[in-house]
């Protein structure tokens, strides 16, 4: 069974590891991405010139939009960029194609450089300039657009790295000469160019190996969450004693008075604190300045990070698959309907789940790890060598399904898989499949609800027979509970 890059290329995993390289899988996207800090932080040369590269572009594109950008057509030239797709790496749910870089952002970007980089070049509090500055300004750029921006920036690189392990490692059978564009700015013509590498090739496409010791997941390490976190200390680390009193003074007129009988709540709290960085935007520099010098923290959490993504995705999907194919025969399951063959997989990804060891997939170190998105991707893995479509839904306005299983326009089942700690898991139950039914022109749909203790079970339980649909077929409980052999896993 083909699923990672090791697989299908014929490479082993011990040479994508000496080389350092992350062994992906082909069949979908895996939940990570390019931190550029890990840039900055490396003590590697080539990655800080990397950094340095990007911070180059940045100012490039700082001094245009100070003479002021009126032509979208270099707005789309300068800012405007395809995801990178060849890395399988992102958020889609299904395959490897993301949004990319659209014009939003282009104009997000192009319109707000003189305030996200006031002091590009010129740093006084920290030590250097962040493309993930654009992230903690109410600009509309967020992490994925970060991510986008900084694998286009570096792309380059990533091809030769990719190259060069290729022609080492790779069958010549397996490998094309692709020309790729937008590879590196020529800043005389001010305007991107392509360039040819020799790539490994599948599936009419090229692929692009990354070095794992730039990935991270969830957030970068320069993230908004943070910066709301830890306000109250960044605020108390800033020098100028007349700037630390207005801001903490403004602050304070931001929060709604608390009664004797009411305190202020996270969300005023949270909307006080953006109130306060958008007036005073130098608490961001500090903030940054706190994440500059913890660059070892920024490395350890990063490589944590990736090593629970390949635990989970590389090494128990293997074994899951493996079980899968050895035990139950879940590849020969003979298609009849939509429905009838989306309902067979679920339910022998039950009994693998609660019978076969495949609960491990949810924990790290005997810690349960409950995130949908885990268990929409280990289903969407176990679809290959399949004749079905199997698909996310675009959101038609009133909301998107996890997958849609289809045969042709008239045959078509939508599944939706959910934790039973999820706090809108009644709200969700009641209307929200009905409303994806008539939406998606199907009266077909499955819902898989993932539980861990008996607590849980209780309550899922519970609210289904609220809802009068506890005995539907079309309703699966899988217990993901620990059981008596998990104190052996390490």
């Amino acid at each position: 069974m083909k699923i990672y890059f090791s697989d299908f290329f014929n490479v082993s995993i011990d040479q994508l590891e000496k080389y350092g390289a992350f062994n992906m899988s082909l069949i979908n996207d895996l939940p990570l991405f390019i931190d550029p800090f890990l840039l900055f932080g490396s003590k590697k040369s080539e990655y800080q010139k990397l950094h340095d590269e990007i911070l180059k572009y940045l100012t490039f594109l700082k001094s245009k939009s100070e003479e002021g950008i009126k032509d979208k057509a270099q707005i789309k030239s300068w800012y405007i960029f395809s995801e990178v797709k060849q890395n399988w790496f992102g958020y889609s749910k299904v395959g490897n194609s993301g949004s990319g870089l659209g014009e939003k952002f282009g104009s997000a970007m192009s319109s707000s450089m003189h305030i996200v980089f006031d002091d590009l070049g010129k740093e006084k509090v920290t030590q250097s300039s962040h493309l993930e500055k654009a992230g903690l300004f109410e600009i509309g750029v967020g992490k994925d657009n970060i991510s986008d921006f900084t694998t286009n920036l570096i792309k380059d690189f990533l091809l030769t790295y990719t190259e060069t392990f290729a022609k080492k490692h790779i069958e010549t059978s397996l490998l094309k000469i692709v020309k790729v564009d937008k590879v590196y700015f020529d800043y005389k013509l001010e305007r991107w160019m392509p360039k040819e590498f020799t790539l490994p090739y599948i599936f009419d496409d090229y692929v692009i190996l990354t070095p794992r010791d730039i990935l991270t997941k969830d957030d970068n390490w320069i993230n908004g969450n943070d910066l709301r976190g830890d306000f109250s200390r960044i605020c108390n680390s800033i020098q100028n004693e007349q700037l630390r009193h207005q801001i903490q003074n403004y602050f304070q007129k931001k929060l709604p008075k608390p009664t004797k009988n009411k305190k202020n709540t996270q969300r005023e709290i949270t909307e006080a604190i953006q109130a306060t960085i958008r007036q005073y935007p130098e608490i961001i520099k500090w903030y940054i300045k706190k994440k500059e010098e913890n660059k070892e923290g920024a490395k350890n959490i990063s490589k944590q990070r990736v090593e629970e993504v390949e635990d989970i995705f590389i090494r128990k999907i293997s074994l899951f698959v493996g079980s899968l194919i050895d035990k139950t025969g879940f590849y020969k399951i003979s298609p009849h309907s939509s429905y009838d063959e989306a309902l067979k997989r679920v339910n022998f990804l039950k009994q693998v789940i609660e019978n076969n060891d495949g609960y491990r997939l949810f924990y790290i170190n005997n810690n349960p790890i409950k995130r949908e998105e885990d268990l929409q991707i280990i289903y969407r893995l176990t679809w290959y060598a399949s004749d079905f479509d199997v698909n996310r839904e675009t959101n038609n306005g009133r909301g998107s399904v996890d997958y849609a299983i289809s045969k042709g326009s008239k045959d078509k089942t939508l599944i939706e898989f959910k934790l039973a700690s999820n706090s809108k898991l009644k709200q969700n139950l009641k209307k929200q499949v009905e409303i994806y039914e008539k939406a998606n022109n199907t009266n077909s749909s499955i819902k898989v609800i993932l539980y861990f203790d008996n607590s849980e079970f209780r309550k899922v339980t519970k609210t289904l027979k609220e809802l009068k649909i506890d005995n539907k077929p079309n309703i699966i409980l899988i217990d993901a509970g620990q059981k008596k052999s998990a104190s052996n896993e390490k």
